[in-house]
């Protein structure tokens, strides 16, 4: 009497058999443009708001985004309505800019000339002739000879100093690096 084994191949892990290497059928959805036959992984919505769903696939979907239109169906007032709407809640993220990681663009920037733009109140990424002018005009502003007897003054000026310092020393390595 020969047994047949109850238990599948497939069992724990690592999983012995292949995915998809079941004996069930899969099920395939086509692409809900008549006449196409490749199926229909893409899903777009029917109309603005809707649950509903086309399921084309990759060239029907890409057509289908060409030609989509978001205020689609409703009148001039509502659409300029939703789309004020929409600017208005996209503008607060650029109203947080200064709640971003601080960094320049590129990551170029050490720690120390970070700390040393945030000294001079320039951008991350200002050109080295804004540095300047910015070195010049603050320190300008605080030197001891034009405020004479003002510790604040003598304080910022030593910190702007320092800063100009990091910042020079840190253009010439990367001019030095470009030649």
């Amino acid at each position: 009497m020969a047994r047949t084994p109850s238990r599948s191949n497939d069992w724990g892990f690592p999983r012995w058999r292949s995915y998809g290497a079941t004996s069930e059928a899969t099920r395939v959805r086509l692409c809900d443009r008549h006449g196409c036959t490749e199926p229909g992984n893409c899903p777009a919505p029917k109309s603005p708001n809707s649950p509903e769903r086309w399921y084309f696939c990759v060239t029907h979907a890409g057509e289908y985004n060409r030609g989509w239109n978001y205020f689609d169906g409703l009148s001039a007032e509502d659409a300029a309505a939703r789309e004020a709407d929409e600017t208005r809640t996209a503008n607060g993220y650029a109203d947080s800019q200064h709640y971003r990681w601080a960094g320049s663009g590129d990551g170029s920037r050490s720690r120390d000339e970070m700390r040393a733009l945030g000294v001079l109140d320039v951008d991350v990424d200002a050109d080295f002739a804004t540095i300047r002018s910015a070195w010049r005009r603050l320190a300008k502003a605080n030197h001891p000879d034009v405020r004479p007897g003002d510790d604040a003054a003598a304080d910022r000026f030593r910190a702007i100093q320092a800063a100009w310092e990091v910042l020079r020393v840190a253009e010439e390595a990367r001019a030095a690096g470009r030649s």
